[in-house]
């Protein structure tokens, strides 16, 4: 398992081998995501920041792993808009793999913003 560190903070975790890592953390998508969501009211990533790709420790993995856990099917995990509906054996590869963030991602309520 490999670890998405940003400014000395690990951000994500994803099972699988380093170099899909950093495929799919350096990719312009997850990178777009990266940059529009927030936690505690800031930017995950400022866009110019180095995304750092390291291998995971143990506490990393056990948040992993007790995330996936918790989720056992019936969480509200939604496929990335930028991985879904390839065609090519490597999408699907990519698509195998898990990523769970380590910080708490602020939710955007569409209906509350919509009425404001």
């Amino acid at each position: 398992m490999f670890t998405l560190e940003i400014e000395g903070t690990a951000v994500a975790v994803i099972n699988s081998d380093e170099a899909s890592a950093k495929d799919l953390f350096t990719c312009e998508g997850f990178k777009e995501d990266i940059r529009t969501m927030t936690s505690e009211g800031r930017p995950l990533w400022n866009g110019t920041a180095p995304l750092i790709i390291r291998a995971a420790n143990e506490d990393e993995i056990e948040i992993f792993e007790d995330a996936l856990a918790e989720d056992d099917g019936e969480g509200e995990f939604t496929d990335d808009k930028h991985h879904a509906g390839g065609d090519s054996a490597e999408d699907d590869d990519e698509d195998e793999a898990d990523i769970v963030f380590l910080v708490d991602i602020d939710e955007a309520d569409e209906d509350d913003e919509a009425d404001a």
